[in-house]
């Protein structure tokens, strides 16, 4: 039996609350029913990435609907643990104002900052306070594991700068220093580690500039297999 919910010419947040809760219902959709934290969590992954895929290509419509569908994940785990009477998304929302709020002192209380990088400064200082972390180490360790490597090791590589300790982003060193030394997952982990601290050192995102450079891999290639020259260089 049809479920009797009111067509609009606009929804708001409240509509689609109400839509996940009827899906989740007896009586609604039993893919949905079923689903729990670990069954769709890669799914807010995929779809975080389709918004950098919509931002990266300029799309505004595409981003509107992919935004979306983020939003659709967080109102999907929120109903999960509402369910149980743990929280709901009203308790998410009430969290984030109260965090944007805390870690603005300087719009929303007395703190006086000179520009971006106090604004910074300021945040990881109350981030770190909020969450007692008591040492470089205890904000190093809050660092997702399930990042992206290249991201948690920029991320990782950025703390311990701010503790005053570089990582050597020498590479052609280290490279001379290995010549000689037998590949192993060891010295291919120390070998990216060294260059995302080269990039990171020059204001380079480690993980753009690969993914920009396995985009040039893949037209080369496509052109490579067309080529009836098969002494044609994948790197131009």
């Amino acid at each position: 039996m049809a479920v009797d919910y009111p067509i609009k010419d606009k929804y708001n947040i409240e509509d689609l609350l109400e839509i996940m809760r009827i899906l989740r219902a007896p009586g609604g959709c039993p893919w949905d029913a079923e689903q729990n934290h670990e069954t769709i969590k890669k799914n807010l992954i995929e779809e975080t990435y389709e918004v950098i895929e919509a931002v990266n290509k300029e799309d505004t419509e595409l981003l509107k609907e992919e935004l979306g569908d983020v939003l659709l994940q967080v109102v999907f785990h929120a109903a999960m643990e509402e369910e149980k009477g743990v929280f709901s998304f009203s308790d998410v929302a009430d969290g984030i104002c109260k965090k944007l709020i805390e870690r603005h002192p300087h719009v929303f209380g007395d703190i006086k900052v000179s520009g971006t990088d106090d604004v910074l400064t300021n945040w990881d200082a109350i981030k770190r306070n909020s969450k007692k972390q008591k040492t470089t180490t205890d904000a190093m360790e809050s660092v997702p594991r399930e990042l992206p490597a290249l991201m948690r090791a920029a991320k990782l590589q950025s703390k311990a700068a701010k503790a005053g300790v570089e990582v050597n982003g020498d590479v052609s060193a280290y490279v001379a220093e290995k010549a000689s030394a037998e590949i192993s997952e060891k010295s291919v982990g120390e070998l990216l580690f060294a260059v995302c601290a080269a990039a990171r050192q020059n204001d380079i995102d480690p993980e753009e500039a690969l993914t920009k450079v396995s985009d040039e891999f893949l037209s080369s290639f496509g052109a490579y297999e067309k080529s009836v020259d098969k002494n044609f260089s994948l790197y131009k």
